[in-house]
């Protein structure tokens, strides 16, 4: 495999925590997945000798960059409230009801985004790094440019004004086999009705082989869960990369692996990958089921 490909690979490996992350700190699933394919941009462009911890470096590349669109995203806001302003602020006032937004959002389990929505863009990097994926405040506080004491003062004002402070975190492994081991057995069954319950509204699946659907991506719940239907009977649990992970053997022996990112107890996103080389190429670990 030539470096190229070996990059990909490891940058693969990486995508399931960074896009957790970016999904944290920016919002919708499309911002992060774009924050996401910045930073393999970054990746390629950058002088990859002097790296010397991969997942350290993208962790702090996809924050920077959520930073900027988060900054971006508030000048945009700006803006738009004064330009509203000048032209009729009691009609603005009207056509926006944040008790209707909060609704909205946790009709689609997405409520404490919209309360991380008020933070500033260095409050809501210092509580997502380290309330929600437990990064330590010395490795953080390069990344919005404050001092370690300083990015400590922005995650604990931000945890004031989220009420309770606790968000579904990444799942751990435990969990993630509960959840995957469910999603199986729900799919067997074809069980619909199920199924939906343990998808993200937003969720995404991105497939490659045309065995299983035609190549390209599913989003959303129920396309997914349709997706799904009696299509894994032949799946196997297993271990991939620390992540649960399923296995199917196609026809003819190849392997194709499935990797599921777990936000909380929602799947937010499915992601196959058949190709030979990519597939000799991860730690798998095959489970009882």
């Amino acid at each position: 495999m030539d470096e190229q490909n070996q990059l990909v690979e490891r940058f693969e490996a990486e995508r399931p925590q960074l896009q957790a992350m970016a999904y944290w700190m920016l919002g919708p699933l499309a911002e992060a997945e774009d924050a996401i394919q910045e930073s393999w941009f970054h990746l390629i462009r950058s002088d990859r000798s002097s790296i010397k911890n991969l997942g350290a470096w993208l962790t702090t590349t996809v924050t920077r960059i959520c930073m900027d669109m988060l900054r971006s995203r508030q000048s945009r806001r700006k803006e738009f409230l004064s330009a509203s302003d000048a032209e009729s602020h009691n009609t603005y006032e009207h056509e926006i009801d944040p008790e209707q937004e909060v609704l909205l959002a946790d009709a689609v389990g997405h409520a404490l985004l919209v309360v991380l929505d008020t933070l500033s863009p260095a409050e809501r990097i210092a509580f997502v790094l380290h309330d929600l994926f437990a990064i330590p405040f010395d490795e953080i506080a390069g990344m919005p440019g404050r001092s370690p004491m300083a990015t400590r003062q922005l995650a604990s004002r931000a945890r004031r004004r989220v009420p309770g402070a606790t968000a579904p975190q990444p799942a751990d492994l435990t969990l993630q086999r509960k959840v995957v081991t469910a999603f199986l057995a729900a799919s067997r069954a074809g069980d619909f009705k199920t199924l939906l319950t343990m998808l993200d509204p937003e969720v995404v699946f991105q497939h490659e082989n045309p065995d299983m659907l035609p190549a390209g991506a599913l989003k959303g719940a129920e396309a997914v869960a349709r997706g799904f239907i009696g299509r894994v009977q032949g799946a196997h649990l297993a271990i991939v990369n620390s992540s649960i992970a399923i296995t199917v053997t196609l026809p003819g022996g190849q392997l194709l692996v499935a990797t599921f990112t777990i936000i909380g107890d929602k799947i937010t996103k499915i992601n196959t990958i058949s190709d030979p080389d990519r597939v000799h190429k991860l730690n798998i670990t095959m489970l009882d089921d």
